[in-house]
């Protein structure tokens, strides 16, 4: 039987939780490596369990996006994945109802979508960052080309503009 949505923090996950989320997270995507996982820990994560069996994660935790001249206090979605087995059934709806229900702690909710999984946030209203997107790195602001027209935002600050430029803060491996 399929379980409503938890949420929790990653602190109060147990090791066996964790394992089984980034096991998900390995079993749903080719290219997920302990960098992507590491961006999805130290902030809140909706979980859907079947029978024990943990079938559905996402996870929201806090960046600082700058635009316009202002840092955001962002909500960035991380690892969201549904298993194989239990796609098409609105799971991975229910995990971002969860996380964007935690929207007004935040200036703005932000994620970096796959082509896989742009219909379904833009079926729940994310619009896509229209601006150029870079990274505050350690050498500087660095340009992220490869990353434009795949960040997507929900909600925001008055007079934000999404034709801005977009820049995130550095972290470890994909940037976005």
């Amino acid at each position: 039987m399929v379980s409503p949505v938890r949420r929790c923090h990653t602190a109060e996950l147990s090791a066996d939780e964790l394992t089984r989320a980034r096991a998900l997270m390995d079993a749903s995507f080719d290219d997920f490596g302990d960098h992507d996982w590491e961006h999805g820990l130290g902030g809140m994560h909706a979980l859907v369990e079947d029978d024990g069996v943990l079938v559905a994660h996402g996870s929201l935790v806090m960046r600082r996006l700058v635009a316009g001249g202002r840092s955001l206090r962002t909500g960035y979605v991380e690892a969201v994945a549904v298993a194989p087995t239990h796609r098409g059934r609105g799971l991975g709806h229910e995990v971002m109802a969860a996380l964007e229900a935690l929207a007004p702690a935040y200036d703005l909710l932000a994620l970096s979508s796959s082509d896989e999984g742009l219909p379904l946030y833009r079926s729940r209203g994310w619009t896509a960052w229209r601006g150029r997107t870079s990274v505050l790195g350690p050498t500087g602001v660095e340009p992220t080309p490869d990353d434009d027209g795949s960040v997507l935002v929900l909600g925001g600050p008055d007079g934000l503009d999404l034709d801005d430029d977009l820049a995130c803060d550095w972290r470890e491996g994909d940037v976005w």
